[in-house]
């Protein structure tokens, strides 16, 4: 091996073991966070160390006792609603917004972007009203409108940047064999553009299942709560199951993460091939 091989192989080898250093410290509250859990209520103040010498697992078994399970099928319902109704509207208004020029579109890109940017917690207390007088309070339908409207600019402007990147001669292409407009979106873009439409799914599932205050707010019914709302049970005014808490912590982002295992690929593709144009 010559000595420029050597030098590479070193900085490889080095870089790699700097990567899995920062990685172990970046991952630090996540592992003493199952520590906790595995430490139980009694042990979980007392015991400094990151793991206990022995396994306890009544934290998990009371979290799982308990309405742990509702609450997370609540989250799920919602997220999953959520992101189908951002996906189909994003690609519809990217589409658009990608193939139609002028004036008109302009101006509503920019508005578009204007809501990105626009503070979530502005918004808070017209929607509680507007709500309140619709009776939608205490329902999953304000919480699913009301991330819908939050998490759709960002994927609108996420398809229209992968859009951008699709070529128009493969939907020339279909014109020329008989299809609309609605049969090449469909079956000539749709399915080129499944990366861009699993990283704006993504994005928005972890947006709305991560989400805290609008559910505190617009839902106090303890059928309807929702997974990060229902964790406040592990507190209270004089004691807090701390163990129990980091047991629910734990169980609740499984989902997440295998969504993210599941749409690793996809999401690479997505957010690598959107962001360029041409």
């Amino acid at each position: 091996m010559t000595f420029r091989g050597k030098k590479k192989r070193f900085i490889d080898v080095a870089v790699y073991i700097g990567l899995t250093v920062f990685a172990v410290f970046y991952s630090l509250p996540f592992i003493s966070m199952i520590g906790t859990a595995l430490k139980g209520d009694s042990e979980a103040l007392s015991n400094s160390a990151l793991f206990p010498k022995h396994l306890v697992w009544d934290s998990f078994r009371k979290v799982l006792e308990g309405r742990f399970i509702m609450t997370t099928v609540n989250s799920m319902k919602i997220s999953l609603c959520v992101s189908l109704l951002c996906v189909i509207l994003a690609c519809l208004s990217g589409y658009a917004l990608s193939r139609c020029k002028g004036k008109i579109f302009a101006l509503y890109g920019s508005g578009v972007m204007v809501l990105q940017m626009f503070p979530m917690m502005l918004m808070l207390i017209p929607l509680f009203l507007i709500y309140k007088n619709l009776h939608l309070i205490d329902t999953h339908l304000s919480l699913i409108l009301s991330y819908t409207c939050l998490n759709l600019p960002f994927s609108v402007w996420l398809m229209k940047g992968f859009f951008d990147t699709v070529p128009y001669e493969l939907e020339e292409s279909a014109y020329i064999d008989g299809c609309g407009k609605f049969d090449t979106l469909m079956r000539i873009v749709i399915p080129v553009s499944l990366p861009g439409i699993a990283t704006a799914g993504i994005f928005t599932f972890l947006n709305v299942w991560n989400e805290y205050t609008f559910s505190n707010t617009f839902v106090k019914n303890p059928d309807l709560v929702t997974l990060t709302v229902g964790l406040q049970d592990y507190l209270s005014q004089n004691s807090n199951s701390w163990g129990q808490m980091m047991a629910a912590s734990t169980i609740g982002i499984i989902p997440s993460v295998l969504f993210l295992l599941f749409a690793q690929k996809y999401l690479i593709q997505g957010m690598t091939a959107g962001a360029v144009k041409g």
